[in-house]
């Protein structure tokens, strides 16, 4: 698990949803301590997602713009990532 959370003010293009809720799961996930989501938590754990995801949206679009960019590239812009997430869906498909 990531140690620091995603910045995601300032990001050019703006941040999408997906890492919106890729921010919100990750801080649910740090203080939660939960790193597998079981049967017995999940409702409780994506009901914490949403309403960090929502709270999230609310305070990106009343912050005023910043000057400069975030210094660090969200994790679902990373070639890397992004070809894991390609495998995984390749392997769910075959």
């Amino acid at each position: 698990m990531c140690r620091n959370i995603t910045i995601l003010r300032g990001l050019e293009p703006a941040a999408t949803p997906d890492e919106v809720e890729a921010a919100a799961r990750q801080y649910v996930r740090k203080i939660s301590g939960i790193t597998k989501v079981s049967a017995a938590n999940e409702e409780a754990f994506e009901t914490a997602v949403a309403k960090i995801t929502a709270a999230t949206n609310e305070l990106l679009g009343e912050l005023p713009p910043r000057r400069q960019p975030p210094t660090t590239v969200p994790p679902l812009r990373r070639p890397e990532v992004q070809a894991r997430i390609a495998a995984r869906a390749a392997a769910a498909e075959g």
